[in-house]
């Protein structure tokens, strides 16, 4: 395997900051993401906070496979103008309380997922990483007019207090991000991520309130003060925006409506399984049930005796 260490080379004025940040931010894009929650999540961060340094930066050519994913290069009438280069950094950042963190955002990797994972290990050894957190989106069968719904998950049980799990055990294509959750976790960092649940019918496009309940989440998990209302307005004029399209069509409206359809019954079968829980955990216990039995028996047993003691 290739050296690790020769990934990533940290900037010249990473030795002039403090180097105690026990958050790490993942943002990798390439990875299915729909409804482009990861994306502006990390647009978002990169515009909110001014206090931010990249610290590292990954070398993209041992780690992209050019031809699979073509850069863009601009032609400005008779001669080549500009080239988008892909870009992998570690940004260290600095909430409104002061707290630093850091996020490492750019292109998932195509080539040496392993080596980049030990790469990522080395920089949160070297930075005081304790926490890895991330969060990206995936198409679902549930309609835009609900709440949005998550799937939490941890290398920490306790952090997932209180979910119940959507799906059992099943296999799905890897990824980079993914990958850094075993990774790490392994090393004894905890990890923690988000896959948000997206309008199948959505997955192509922005929707701005999947993307402010992941990040509301995230800030409830590592206690990070950042500003999100720019965020919610812009998730607003989306909406409104989604609800204009939707109304325009009426396939796609009785396709809405038919999953609110789905989504209410689905409720209402949570609620009266919650119920029924509920009564039968009034209900006594076989045991409690034996034991009035037996005290039942004895006071009738108790009866029958002084009954005959009267008649004698």
């Amino acid at each position: 395997m290739i050296d690790p260490s020769s990934l990533y080379r940290l900037e010249d004025d990473a030795a002039a900051q403090p180097t105690h940040t026990p958050l790490l931010v993942v943002a990798l894009d390439g990875f299915i993401d729909a409804g482009e929650v990861r994306e502006q999540i990390s647009e978002h961060l990169l515009e909110t906070l001014d206090d931010r340094h990249v610290v590292a930066s990954f070398d993209v050519d041992e780690l992209v496979d050019y031809r699979g994913r073509r850069p863009a290069m601009t032609f400005d009438r008779d001669h080549w103008a500009d080239y988008a280069d892909p870009s992998l950094l570690l940004y260290r950042m600095i909430d409104h309380a002061g707290t630093p963190f850091l996020l490492l955002h750019g292109v998932e990797p195509d080539y040496r997922w392993e080596a980049f994972a030990e790469a990522v290990r080395q920089i949160c050894l070297a930075f005081g990483v304790r926490r890895m957190v991330s969060a990206h989106g995936i198409p679902m069968a549930v309609p835009h007019t609900r709440p949005v719904g998550m799937t939490r998950f941890s290398s920490n049980p306790e952090a997932l207090a209180g979910q119940e799990a959507f799906f059992g055990q099943v296999q799905v294509p890897g990824s980079a991000d993914t990958l850094l959750h075993v990774r790490l976790a392994e090393a004894g960092v905890e990890t923690y991520g988000l896959a948000v649940h997206v309008p199948h019918y959505l997955s192509q496009a922005r929707f701005g309130d999947a993307a402010v309940s992941a990040l509301d989440a995230l800030l409830a998990y590592t206690g990070l003060e950042v500003p999100t209302a720019d965020l919610v307005a812009a998730a607003g004029l989306n909406r409104a925006e989604i609800t204009k399209e939707v109304a325009a069509s009426t396939e796609v409206s009785e396709v809405v409506g038919e999953l609110e359809e789905r989504y209410d019954r689905f409720l209402e079968g949570q609620r009266r399984r919650s119920l029924l829980a509920a009564e039968v955990a009034d209900l006594p216990s076989a045991d409690e049930i034996g034991a009035e039995f037996e005290q039942f028996l004895r006071e009738a047993t108790d009866g029958e005796d002084r009954s005959g003691d009267e008649r004698e």
